[in-house]
């Protein structure tokens, strides 16, 4: 989808399946609330913070209009935000929102594999997001969170303000930090149904 915000083109991609997503999120009760269920999800984005070196790092389940950070790490520690620039000044815990066009991990969730982009900057179409002048990210590492039933979820994503040469070694640590969070996403699931 091509839409136009603060005057900027956004290039945002055709996402066919956020129907089944919404559907398999809602069956999950993945993405619609944040509670004290989600402090797994906080916790293992500070451990992607650990693992990446980064200031921010999140586990967004995406529906068909919004972001949903069900796990953030941001630099001081904040939970809460409506986004994640006001994520790194601090809000409320139930205010963890993001327009669907903002941010990188609607292209991973579309495209279904992880991106790595050291330099946001390097690239126009991921140049103009919203993110690089809100909060000034400028690097971006991310995989999608693809579920025992073929469903892309969500994301893992790792982000910083200064470039990053994640190279193979970052791509490798994200895709497995994927894995390792959609194994504990199907056990819960296992958990819930018996």
């Amino acid at each position: 989808m091509t839409s136009f915000a603060t005057g900027r083109m956004l290039l945002t991609p055709t996402d066919r399946h956020g129907p089944a997503r919404a559907k398999r999120l809602r069956k999950l009760d993945l993405g619609e609330r944040p509670d004290a269920s989600y402090d797994n999800f906080d916790a293992f984005a500070d451990k992607v913070a650990e693992v990446t070196a980064t200031p921010f790092s999140m586990v967004n389940f995406i529906d068909e209009n919004r972001q949903f950070f069900a796990g953030l790490h941001t630099p001081a520690g904040n939970r809460g935000g409506r986004d994640l620039g006001s994520a790194a000044a601090g809000s409320n815990r139930s205010s963890r929102y993001m327009a669907r066009d903002h941010g990188y991990c609607p292209h991973v969730l579309v495209r279904r594999k992880a991106l790595v982009l050291d330099d946001v900057c390097d690239y126009p179409r991921f140049a103009g997001n919203p993110v690089v002048d809100d909060i000034g990210i400028r690097s971006y590492l991310g995989a999608p969170l693809i579920d025992r039933t073929g469903i892309a979820l969500g994301t893992v994503c790792a982000v910083d303000t200064v470039p990053r040469p994640w190279g193979r070694a970052g791509l490798d640590t994200i895709k497995s930090l994927a894995h390792e969070l959609v194994r504990q996403i199907d056990d819960r699931e296992g958990h819930r149904t018996v």
